[in-house]
Parts: C-alpha cells; sequence; structure tokens
C-alpha cells in the first residue's frame, strides 16, 4: 500500500492530459440545414417539340474534276470561289510528252497505208498472173491474206492515233458545265496521276439544304416526309422559316460521327453556296406528356434526374427521367414520373438525398401603415 501511494502523484498528470485530450477530439457534423424549395405537382398535359439541325447549303451536283492523263501541272487558271462557263479551260499540265506520242501514233497510221498500198498492188498484178496461168490459186491467197493484214494494220494505227489524239486532249481540263469553283486540291508544278482532282465544281441549279441527324432520330426524319410542313428552314441571321422537301437520306451512318447525311430540296429559296442555316423539325403533338421548368432536371452520375419530395417525412430523393425533348423554357419528361409526384423545381444542385426541407413561402407584402390624423387645433 505505501508502494502505491508513492506512484500515484506522478500519474496524475497523465490522467488529466489523457482526460484533455479527449475532449479535444472530432465533433460530430452539424446536421445540414432545413432547406426551403419551390416544389410542383406533377401534371400531363399538351405538348408540341421539335428539333433543330445545323445545315449548310449546297449545290445539288457538285464534281470532283480530275485530268484523265497524269504530267506535271503547268498552270491552273481559276481560283476558289470563281465562276466558270460550260467549256472554260480549269487547268493544264505539260502535254510535250502527249503531243510526241500522238505524232508517233501519227507517223504509223502513214506507215501501215505505205504498207497496205504496197500489197494491193500486188494483189491485183496476182490476180492478172492467177488468171492467165502463171501462179497458182494457193500463191493467190497467200497475197490476198498478205493483203488483209495490212488493212487490219492501217486500220488499228488509226485506232491508236485517234486514243493518242484524245491523250493529247486531255492535257488540259475543261468545265463539264456553268458553276462555281467550291475546291482547290493541286497547285502548279505538282506531278499528278490521272484521275488525281483538281478542282471541285458546284455546278449552277437546284440547291440543297444538307444536314446531320443522329441515329435515333433518323426515323423521325424519314417520317416528316409524309407530314407536309414538319421541316422548315430558317437562314443565318433571320427568323423567318421557310418549308423544305426532304429528298433524301442516307442508308447508312457515318462511320466516323454515326450520323446520317440528310438533304432537302431548297425551292425556289434564295440562297448562297456554303450559307449556314439551322433546319428545323415539328414533332407531332401528344396530349398526354409531362412537363417540368428546366430548372427543375439536373444531371447526377451521367443521367438525367429530378429530386422528389415525400410530404409525410419532407426529406427529398433523386428519381432519374427520360427526357424526350423541349417545349420553350420547359422540358417534356418522357419517362420516370408519374402525375400526382411532387417535383423541387428551385434550388435542386444544394439538395443531398434524405436531407429535410420546407416548401418556400413567398413574403407577404405588408400592408401600407395609415397615417396618423393631425391633432386636433384649440
Amino acid at each position: 500500500m505505501p508502494h502505491l501511494l508513492r506512484l500515484a502523484p506522478p500519474l496524475l498528470p497523465a490522467v488529466l492530459l489523457s482526460a484533455l485530450l479527449s475532449g479535444c477530439g472530432k465533433q460530430a457534423a452539424a446536421p445540414e440545414p432545413e432547406r426551403a424549395v419551390r416544389t410542383q405537382v406533377v401534371r400531363t398535359g399538351a405538348a408540341s417539340a421539335s428539333h433543330e439541325y445545323a445545315a449548310e447549303v449546297k449545290a445539288r451536283v457538285e464534281s470532283r474534276l480530275a485530268l484523265r492523263v497524269g504530267g506535271k501541272l503547268q498552270s491552273r487558271a481559276v481560283n476558289l470561289g470563281d465562276t466558270v462557263r460550260r467549256g472554260q479551260v480549269l487547268a493544264r499540265i505539260d502535254g510535250q510528252d502527249l503531243k510526241l506520242a500522238e505524232a508517233a501514233a501519227a507517223a504509223g497510221v502513214a506507215a501501215a497505208r505505205t504498207n497496205r498500198d504496197q500489197l494491193g498492188a500486188d494483189y491485183k498484178r496476182f490476180v492478172d498472173l492467177q488468171r492467165q496461168g502463171f501462179i497458182s490459186a494457193a500463191e493467190l491467197e497467200r497475197r490476198e491474206s498478205a493483203f488483209k493484214a495490212a488493212q487490219a494494220q492501217l486500220d488499228q494505227a488509226k485506232a491508236q492515233a485517234d486514243a493518242q489524239g484524245n491523250q493529247a486532249g486531255y492535257a488540259q481540263l475543261v468545265a463539264d458545265g456553268a458553276g462555281v469553283i467550291t475546291g482547290v486540291h493541286a497547285e502548279p508544278g505538282q506531278v499528278l496521276a490521272a484521275g488525281t482532282p483538281v478542282v471541285t465544281l458546284a455546278l449552277d441549279g437546284p440547291r440543297d439544304i444538307v444536314f446531320s441527324v443522329p441515329e435515333d432520330q433518323a426515323a423521325r426524319v424519314r417520317a416528316a416526309a409524309g407530314r407536309p410542313g414538319a421541316l422548315k428552314v430558317r437562314l443565318w441571321g433571320g427568323d423567318k422559316t421557310w418549308p423544305l422537301t426532304l429528298r433524301e437520306v442516307a442508308a447508312a451512318a457515318d462511320p466516323v460521327t454515326r450520323t446520317f447525311l440528310v438533304k432537302a430540296d431548297a425551292g425556289r429559296l434564295d440562297v448562297g453556296l456554303g450559307q449556314s442555316a439551322t433546319v428545323v423539325l415539328d414533332l407531332p403533338q401528344r396530349a398526354d406528356v409531362i412537363k417540368l421548368p428546366l430548372s427543375a432536371v439536373l444531371q447526377q452520375g451521367g443521367k438525367t434526374s429530378v429530386w422528389l419530395l415525400d410530404g409525410a417525412s419532407m426529406t427529398v430523393r433523386p428519381a432519374a427521367v427520360q427526357v424526350a425533348g423541349a417545349d420553350g423554357n420547359e422540358v417534356v419528361i418522357a419517362g420516370g414520373l408519374a402525375p400526382g409526384q411532387e417535383v423541387v423545381t428551385a434550388g435542386v444542385h444544394v439538395l443531398n438525398p434524405g436531407q429535410k426541407v420546407k416548401r418556400y413561402v413567398p413574403p407577404r407584402t405588408a400592408a401600407p401603415a395609415t397615417p396618423a390624423a393631425p391633432a386636433a387645433s384649440r
């Protein structure tokens, strides 16, 4: 016992220090404040939705013109944006070798003609000799075969000369029709292979409004062909819309963007090549849709969701929804909600699952004070 009493005083500071440290530990987190939120009861109603797509005005026929023969590009007579006429020379290659080949083909024709004429004259003499009985019929047949072979060689040489003449003419690139140069792909000095594009020519004529749509909306665009007025175009910088006629929808999606290319006839709309536009697709009106303010939806974990209010416990919980489109400043909900549910429409970004909330009550405007009656003068 005396030993324990002597050891007790040194242990007292340690016990006090431990008690002090335990009192300074991490405090429990304060409960989240009860937030006031605006809510709306889910109801069904009518809605008309639409989709908009970025578009561009293009020529109905746009060709990438190329030379039929290879060679060094000597000159290009047009630039981007130039207007050209039918038959106008657009570019030339060095055709010296082609001219030499044409001359060689012409010489071949002359040689084949001389050989044919010589064998023809011999054949006539041998016909007379055979009549006189100086040569046999077999010898005459050999002379006749040689003459016919010479005639065939002449025909072959003429065909080759014509083909080589065409090749020499292909040394210059000529416009197939009137239009505008919308692309330049080769510069003077380049050595081009046959078929290498030199310029792109947009031919004068009908214009198309060209745009792309996602895979899940291609069927809606095709269905618009059967609803007059469902497809409209709004030119850049304006508010007026004009109806469009659907002309073509790509049969397969682009392998990179996974979108379908759509072409619509611009009709008599006065538009310029390359002009920007917006195509509007009006969807059929639905009578039993749910609409909420844009402020009611948010993205959580890559999904679109809303906050539902439990009126009994006054707590909120998230609910994933499917969005079908927009109708003005409201969003059209395709699934995830049922009529009668109460949805938070303001303050959605500061809430947590299970958080206590209260309905927002706007403050009442105080009535103006009644002025005191003036004191009666005595």
